[in-house]
């Protein structure tokens, strides 16, 4: 089902969605809020930009935009696919619990801020581009993934990667500089585990954006994970 919510409320935007059943496609969006908040089944294709909040609480089914879409991209999604065809904006995953977010382009400030693994699920991050600063922010469990893609030359990761984090993985497509990072994390290549680990994703990620997977699995990468002795986990994570 085609819809046209060029004219449409967030509210009524979802009620549409509802009423379409197992798939719809939205046409002419144009900044509503909370598309697919808390919704679980359901596939939803989005021409045009969605606004904050794209997938919040998204227990399940898949998002896919031709496009950019806002901050907030999978606000405490729990399960489920959103897959962006453009960049996002800031704080995409903030308290993400389970579930992937894919995105073709750039990643805005505090991606996969207080990411999380909750009962056995584990949220993933891919970004295709940069991220913004403070990517990993507080982390607390999960895979972001970074593949530093169409980057003109710039850092694929901004200021204050990692700080605070205490759990999960970061991951980035070539070298990083260990200055950048704070002293409460490390950094080494990555291993024949981690390229396993990380290999289903960057697959799925040239399924969806017509890359070859070969040529990114080639590496090399480099692994950021917190420190044994990280004070951040003290202050965080139960004992």
């Amino acid at each position: 089902m085609i819809i046209d919510v060029s004219n449409f409320s967030f509210s009524a935007v979802n009620q549409a969605i509802r009423n379409a059943g197992g798939h719809c496609t939205l046409r002419g969006c144009l900044g509503q809020r909370f598309i697919a908040s808390g919704m679980d089944g359901q596939s939803v294709e989005i021409y045009g930009v969605p606004g904050n909040a794209l997938g919040s609480y998204l227990g399940g089914g898949e998002i896919t935009v031709h496009g950019n879409a806002q901050d907030a991209v999978g606000d405490t999604m729990n399960g489920g696919q959103i897959v962006i065809h453009g960049s996002i904006g800031d704080a995409a995953g903030y308290a993400m619990r389970g579930g992937a977010i894919y995105v073709r382009g750039n990643a805005g400030y505090r991606a996969g801020i207080h990411m999380k693994e909750y009962e056995g699920k584990k949220p993933v991050i891919v970004i295709g581009g940069r991220a913004g600063s403070f990517l990993g922010e507080y982390q607390a469990g999960g895979l972001i993934l970074v593949l530093g893609l169409h980057t003109d030359g710039r850092p694929a990761v901004g200021n204050f990667p990692c700080t605070g984090m205490h759990g999960g993985k970061l991951v980035l497509r070539g070298p990083a500089d260990a200055a950048a990072f704070p002293r409460q994390v490390t950094l080494c290549p990555a291993s024949a585990g981690d390229l396993a680990e990380i290999e289903p994703y960057v697959r799925q990620f040239c399924r969806f954006f017509g890359y070859e997977a070969q040529d990114l699995l080639r590496g090399p990468y480099t692994v950021v994970t917190p420190d044994s002795s990280n004070p951040y986990k003290q202050m965080y994570v139960a004992n």
